[in-house]
């Protein structure tokens, strides 16, 4: 299981730019479904996601 996260960590961090573009467009779709019920949470939701994936992050400040 170890080098299975690993290895999920590594494409996570070689991929971060496309994985900050896929948690942009799951959120615009479940805000859609939710009728925007959920934007405050699901966007912070998201944010903290972007923080916390890839090792050159796109989104960090």
């Amino acid at each position: 299981m170890n080098g299975f996260l690993d290895r999920a960590k590594k494409l996570l961090d070689e991929h971060d730019e496309k994985v900050d573009q896929a948690l942009d467009k799951v959120r615009e779709k479940i805000d859609e479904s939710a009728k925007n019920q959920y934007s405050e949470p699901l966007g912070k939701a998201v944010q903290f996601a972007k923080d916390h994936t890839g090792e050159g992050d796109t989104t960090r400040r």
